[in-house]
């Protein structure tokens, strides 16, 4: 077993490229960074219509699925996660949201000591590079590149003026002082490109740092323990079953399903069931796969006539050849697009503390993930719950580490998210159908018979799903279902850390991808200061 490093981590994703990024800064700090997936170093990538694109394939993706949810009339859900360095910065939509103060506070009142919304704001300032907002609330020197969108896109203008007509605020800032409001989103994006957490924390330093070692292709199949202590992975690569050692620690950052299903693998877990599996018990944590939670979205889908929008139709094809060259020139344009370029946060009650529903305005007519395809133009708005009360779980389908873990959410399975999504729907179609929009669009293409409460129920069992934003399942804190601490070291066993979204004890407001990175910027300041003491 060949020590490579002090720290070994275990996926390439937000969290894993910030902690290796910001370590790897202190040259007495060596950093081996193990991805499943390729570099993601590729127009695909880094052209952000390319998002679109790449949701319902597996290119760069595990495109995994949920098991049948009860919810949702039994169907089963789809989980797409990033397979590349990046991780799901390489798909996703690129929206940079925090979350809400409030968020962060809670996990403080549960214990979870250093990181309240006043703890971790300095974290999420260091890590953006933001275009055009400073202040007390933003960041202009750190990795992470966020900028306005440079779509030029008129829809725009009328996605704004129908959330006036509905009397709606509007917001130019939903990460300042207050979030509430509809506006268009910042993206993680550079002039136009796509800016994943790899191009910002580990490209710009790969070969260039002599203690920061990448590889790719290699899945990580198994912690190695001596005793209680982590001591190094056993994994595959290009088909060989290598095993590599850690100086100091192993940090798991294969994300909300990988990391637990990786430490279930490795013995750490509910015992019984481990026993169950045949797998030999290194420490008993129930907690390990529990908790899941993720935002449940139904999505309002429009047919329009502008060539403005997304679609397939002859006009479209000429338009986009000449969005392909404007974006080879200016990178400007339509191929600029993130897909959800508007947004919003809503309260389906005034007397909540926080939004409770959450916008994402489409440029195209998006269906089932963007797997079924219509001709034509059109819009869609994505309307999801921000703190669904269902919580769900990860569990091992077989001891083989190849196998896809069964991942069950539990969507709407509590019935006071359902409520919610009533009332958050009723909101939501009040922008649909203010005369900005109305003007411009031909048809409903499924909402158009849905009138009453059951119907609105029905419509939403039939067709929501997720919004991509999986947490939870090594949760952090001090109550007997935490696997992690409040330094993220995964209690009861020494040398092993979590540093992922699967940590957030509770599900934040918002858009996970640049918490997510916070984290990892924390983790690393908590281990400098460790190695200081």
């Amino acid at each position: 077993m060949n020590q490579i490093s002090d720290y070994i981590v275990v996926g390439g994703g937000a969290g894993g490229c910030a902690i290796a990024g910001r370590l790897t800064e202190d040259p007495s700090i060596s950093v081996t960074v193990l991805e499943a997936g390729g570099t993601g170093d590729s127009w695909v990538v880094n052209t952000p219509i390319g998002v679109v694109a790449m949701l319902p394939t597996k290119l760069n993706n595990w495109a995994f699925d949920t098991v049948p949810q009860l919810g949702l009339n039994g169907r089963l859900g789809y989980q797409p996660r990033g397979k590349m360095l990046g991780g799901s910065s390489g798909l996703n939509a690129m929206v940079y949201i925090r979350g809400h103060r409030s968020d962060y506070d809670q996990w403080a009142a549960l214990g979870n000591t250093g990181w309240s919304y006043e703890d971790v704001l300095p974290y999420f300032k260091h890590s953006e590079n933001n275009e055009t907002h400073a202040g007390h609330y933003h960041g202009q020197n750190g990795p992470l590149r966020v900028s306005e969108l440079r779509t030029d896109n008129p829809i725009q203008e009328r996605y704004i003026e129908a959330a006036k007509q509905a009397g709606f605020p509007i917001n130019t800032d939903f990460n300042g002082a207050e979030q509430e409001g509809v506006g268009i989103y910042q993206v993680t994006q550079y002039q136009g490109e796509r800016w994943t957490a790899a191009r910002g924390y580990l490209r710009p330093h790969m070969g260039k740092r002599t203690n920061l070692r990448v590889e790719t292709g290699c899945q990580v199949t198994k912690i190695i323990f001596e005793g209680k202590r982590a001591v190094g992975v056993q994994m595959l690569q290009n088909g060989q079953q290598k095993t590599l050692r850690a100086g100091r620690e192993i940090i798991l950052a294969a994300g909300a399903f990988q990391s637990p299903q990786l430490l279930m693998l490795s013995g750490v877990g509910d015992a019984s069931a481990l026993q169950t599996m045949g797998i030999p018990v290194v420490h008993h944590l129930p907690g390990v796969g529990q908790n899941l939670q993720d935002h449940p979205d139904f999505v309002f889908k429009y047919r329009a006539k502008s060539l403005d929008l997304l679609g397939v139709s002859p006009g479209g094809s000429i338009r986009m050849l000449r969005e392909f060259r404007r974006y080879q020139t200016q990178r400007r344009g339509m191929l600029t697009s993130n897909g959800a370029e508007g947004g919003g946060f809503l309260k389906t009650d005034s007397s909540l503390a926080a939004p409770d529903i959450q916008l994402h305005f489409v440029m195209a007519m998006l269906d089932d993930h963007a797997r079924k395809l219509h001709l034509g133009h059109g819009f869609s708005c994505h309307m999801c719950l921000l703190r669904p009360k269902s919580i769900g779980e990860v569990t091992l389908a077989s001891p083989d580490p190849l196998a896809a873990p069964l991942i069950n959410p539990r969507f709407l399975e509590h019935p006071e998210d359902m409520d919610t999504m009533v009332k958050g729907f009723k909101l939501t179609r009040k922008i649909m159908d203010a005369p900005a929009l109305t003007s411009i669009r031909s048809s409903d293409f499924q909402t158009a018979d849905v009138h009453t409460d059951d119907e609105i129920r029905a419509v939403i069992r039939a067709t929501s799903d997720t919004v991509y934003h999986p947490i939870g399942t090594c949760k952090m804190g001090v109550d007997a279902m935490a696997v992690v601490d409040p330094t993220l070291k995964v209690i009861g066993v020494q040398g092993l850390r979590v540093v992922d979204a699967s940590i957030m004890p509770t599900l934040i407001g918002g858009n996970t991808n640049a918490p997510t990175m916070m984290i990892g910027e924390k983790a690393a300041d908590m281990i400098k200061a460790e190695l200081r003491q």
